[in-house]
Protein backbone atom coordinates (compact mmCIF):
# COMPACT_ATOMS: atom_id res chain seq x y z
CA UNK A 1 0.00 0.00 0.00
CA UNK A 2 0.76 3.74 -1.19
CA UNK A 3 0.95 6.61 1.33
CA UNK A 4 -1.41 8.30 -1.24
CA UNK A 5 -3.77 5.59 -1.22
CA UNK A 6 -4.16 5.97 2.25
CA UNK A 7 -6.63 8.89 2.86
CA UNK A 8 -9.44 6.85 0.35
CA UNK A 9 -9.05 3.65 2.57
CA UNK A 10 -9.72 5.68 5.41
CA UNK A 11 -12.61 7.36 4.41
CA UNK A 12 -14.20 4.19 3.25
CA UNK A 13 -13.43 2.70 6.83
CA UNK A 14 -14.60 5.75 8.61
CA UNK A 15 -17.95 5.44 6.38
CA UNK A 16 -18.34 1.61 6.84
CA UNK A 17 -18.23 1.92 10.59
CA UNK A 18 -20.63 4.73 10.68
CA UNK A 19 -17.61 6.69 12.30
CA UNK A 20 -17.96 10.69 12.29
CA UNK A 21 -13.84 12.57 12.39
CA UNK A 22 -15.15 13.52 16.17
CA UNK A 23 -16.49 9.82 17.19
CA UNK A 24 -12.55 9.01 16.32
CA UNK A 25 -11.16 12.08 18.19
CA UNK A 26 -13.00 11.33 21.51
CA UNK A 27 -11.71 7.56 20.71
CA UNK A 28 -7.91 8.39 20.61
CA UNK A 29 -8.08 11.78 22.36
CA UNK A 30 -7.99 14.29 19.76
CA UNK A 31 -9.63 16.57 17.98
CA UNK A 32 -12.23 16.46 15.01
CA UNK A 33 -9.79 18.54 12.86
CA UNK A 34 -6.59 16.92 13.91
CA UNK A 35 -7.81 13.43 13.31
CA UNK A 36 -9.25 14.58 9.81
CA UNK A 37 -5.52 16.35 8.64
CA UNK A 38 -4.58 13.01 9.63
CA UNK A 39 -6.63 11.24 7.56
CA UNK A 40 -5.42 13.25 4.75
CA UNK A 41 -2.21 12.72 5.50
CA UNK A 42 -1.05 15.83 7.09
CA UNK A 43 -0.63 14.88 10.86
CA UNK A 44 0.89 11.71 12.00
CA UNK A 45 0.04 9.06 14.79
CA UNK A 46 1.54 7.89 17.60
CA UNK A 47 1.50 4.24 17.40
CA UNK A 48 -0.84 4.01 20.00
CA UNK A 49 -3.16 6.01 18.17
CA UNK A 50 -3.13 3.90 14.92
CA UNK A 51 -3.05 0.44 16.68
CA UNK A 52 -6.67 1.95 18.21
CA UNK A 53 -7.38 3.55 14.86
CA UNK A 54 -6.96 0.38 12.60
CA UNK A 55 -9.03 -1.78 15.02
CA UNK A 56 -11.64 0.27 15.47
CA UNK A 57 -12.32 0.94 11.47
CA UNK A 58 -11.19 -3.01 11.18
CA UNK A 59 -7.99 -2.27 8.81
CA UNK A 60 -5.13 -4.62 8.80
CA UNK A 61 -1.85 -3.61 10.05
CA UNK A 62 -0.15 -3.06 7.40
CA UNK A 63 -2.01 0.57 7.92
CA UNK A 64 -0.29 1.53 11.21
CA UNK A 65 3.46 2.71 9.69
CA UNK A 66 1.42 4.99 7.16
CA UNK A 67 -0.19 6.74 9.55
CA UNK A 68 2.49 7.06 12.04
CA UNK A 69 5.10 8.64 9.31
CA UNK A 70 6.25 11.45 8.75
CA UNK A 71 3.50 13.47 6.14
CA UNK A 72 5.04 15.96 3.77
CA UNK A 73 2.39 18.76 4.28
CA UNK A 74 0.08 21.14 2.35
CA UNK A 75 -1.64 21.19 -0.72
CA UNK A 76 1.06 21.97 -3.61
CA UNK A 77 1.81 25.51 -5.42
CA UNK A 78 -1.22 25.36 -7.35
CA UNK A 79 -4.01 27.27 -6.73
CA UNK A 80 -6.57 25.11 -4.89
CA UNK A 81 -9.90 24.35 -6.85
CA UNK A 82 -12.11 22.67 -5.06
CA UNK A 83 -15.15 25.41 -3.83
CA UNK A 84 -14.50 25.44 -0.34
CA UNK A 85 -10.83 25.30 -0.22
CA UNK A 86 -10.91 27.56 -2.57
CA UNK A 87 -12.60 29.86 -0.56
CA UNK A 88 -10.25 30.13 2.30
CA UNK A 89 -7.42 31.03 -0.22
CA UNK A 90 -9.85 34.06 -1.42
CA UNK A 91 -10.04 34.60 1.94
CA UNK A 92 -6.59 35.23 2.34
CA UNK A 93 -5.90 36.94 -0.74
CA UNK A 94 -8.88 39.96 0.55
CA UNK A 95 -7.88 40.01 4.14
CA UNK A 96 -4.18 38.40 4.39
CA UNK A 97 -2.52 41.87 4.48
CA UNK A 98 -5.44 43.32 6.74
CA UNK A 99 -4.65 40.35 8.96
CA UNK A 100 -1.25 40.70 9.67
CA UNK A 101 -1.40 44.43 10.02
CA UNK A 102 -3.98 43.71 12.91
CA UNK A 103 -1.58 41.09 14.37
CA UNK A 104 1.89 43.18 14.32
CA UNK A 105 -0.31 45.96 15.69
CA UNK A 106 -1.61 43.27 18.94
CA UNK A 107 1.74 41.62 18.83
CA UNK A 108 4.87 43.10 16.86
CA UNK A 109 6.79 41.77 13.85
CA UNK A 110 6.22 37.96 14.26
CA UNK A 111 4.17 35.12 12.76
CA UNK A 112 1.57 32.53 14.18
CA UNK A 113 2.78 29.01 14.85
CA UNK A 114 1.12 26.55 12.76
CA UNK A 115 3.08 23.88 14.20
CA UNK A 116 1.76 25.32 18.19
CA UNK A 117 -1.60 25.84 16.55
CA UNK A 118 -5.39 24.28 16.90
CA UNK A 119 -8.28 24.80 14.74
CA UNK A 120 -11.82 24.17 15.54
CA UNK A 121 -15.03 24.11 13.87
CA UNK A 122 -18.32 25.01 15.02
CA UNK A 123 -22.11 25.40 13.11
CA UNK A 124 -23.34 28.19 14.60
CA UNK A 125 -27.45 28.18 14.17
CA UNK A 126 -29.05 31.20 12.07
CA UNK A 127 -32.47 31.69 10.80
CA UNK A 128 -30.93 33.26 7.59
CA UNK A 129 -28.77 29.85 6.99
CA UNK A 130 -26.28 28.08 9.21
CA UNK A 131 -22.92 29.88 9.67
CA UNK A 132 -19.69 28.16 9.66
CA UNK A 133 -17.65 29.51 12.61
CA UNK A 134 -13.81 28.64 12.32
CA UNK A 135 -11.27 29.14 15.43
CA UNK A 136 -7.72 29.13 14.96
CA UNK A 137 -5.22 29.60 17.61
CA UNK A 138 -1.44 30.11 17.26
CA UNK A 139 1.16 30.71 19.35
CA UNK A 140 2.91 33.96 18.24
CA UNK A 141 6.64 33.73 17.08
CA UNK A 142 8.13 37.24 17.06
CA UNK A 143 11.06 37.64 14.89
CA UNK A 144 14.57 37.77 16.60
CA UNK A 145 16.86 40.47 16.12
CA UNK A 146 20.64 40.12 15.94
Amino acid sequence: MKTNDLPSLLLAAKSTEGLSFADLGKLIGRDEVWVAALFYGQASASIDEAETLVKTLKLGVEVIPLLTEYPVKGLGPVVPTDPLIYRFYEIMQVYGMPLKAVIHEKFGDGIMSAIDFTLNVDKEVDPKGDRVKVTMSGKFLPYKKW
